[in-house]
């Protein structure tokens, strides 16, 4: 198991990760911008649970095999790259499209989030997540960096230390989403929320295209 100094710097660095935005830290707060807190909250736990199956990946071993093979890599990057763009385009749409509260005369409207199918929201961010091969290999490189040498159960150490650092993330996301529909459930900023979907679903496209020209992982 890891000793104290290597789990508070594994905490540490948590932390500034869980504090830097990124495809999935948009996708949350897209949704929750659109259709408020519930929506986002449900992003967050389509995205965190994606991040345990990499986790659980990590734990046995089998990320290890996406490391190693060119061709298991390139697959789940293409995978990965297209359903990315195909959310961020998704959001990056809603620009064309006038605000609630513009069709229908008042702010209440942008309640509207109760129409949206909160099982595809999960969905999204399931399969944006556990399709991603640099989530994989971010936990391969990042989590055996903070297990002690010589530790009896190297598996079981590497399990606790991603449980630890998606539960870390799972409060992370839920701050990002109450706050944000804090933010969009506000009248004077709902007009500027709107914008700032179409620009999150910009930058979910650019990391998406990032992820398809990755290079695949050297082999030896």
């Amino acid at each position: 198991m890891p000793d104290t100094s290597h789990l508070l710097m594994f905490m540490l660095a948590g932390l500034l990760l869980n504090l830097t935005p990124g495809p999935d830290v948009f996708y949350i707060m897209g949704h929750s911008m659109r259709a408020g807190r519930r929506a986002g909250l449900v992003a967050s736990a389509g995205v965190l649970t994606g991040c345990l199956v990499h986790v659980l990946l990590a734990a046995a071993g089998l990320s290890a095999l996406v490391a190693a093979s060119p061709l298991v890599f390139s697959v789940l990057k293409g995978l990965g790259a297209a359903y990315l763009v195909y959310i961020g385009v998704g959001m990056l749409r809603t620009l064309w499209h006038p605000l609630p509260e513009d069709e229908a005369g008042q702010g209440a409207a942008w309640s509207s989030g109760n129409r949206v199918s909160l099982s595809r929201i999960y969905r999204q961010g399931f399969l944006s997540d556990v399709l991603n091969p640099k989530t994989a290999l971010f936990f391969l490189a990042f989590l055996p960096q903070f297990v002690t040498p010589g530790t009896a159960h190297p598996g079981l150490a590497l399990l606790l230390l991603g449980l630890l650092f998606t539960f870390n993330s799972a409060i992370f996301c839920a701050l990002w989403a109450v706050l944000t529909a804090r933010l969009g459930a506000t009248r004077t900023l709902r007009r500027a929320m709107h914008w700032f979907e179409g620009l999150a679903g910009a930058v979910i496209i650019l990391f998406g295209l990032r992820v398809a020209f990755a290079d695949a992982p050297a082999t030896h």
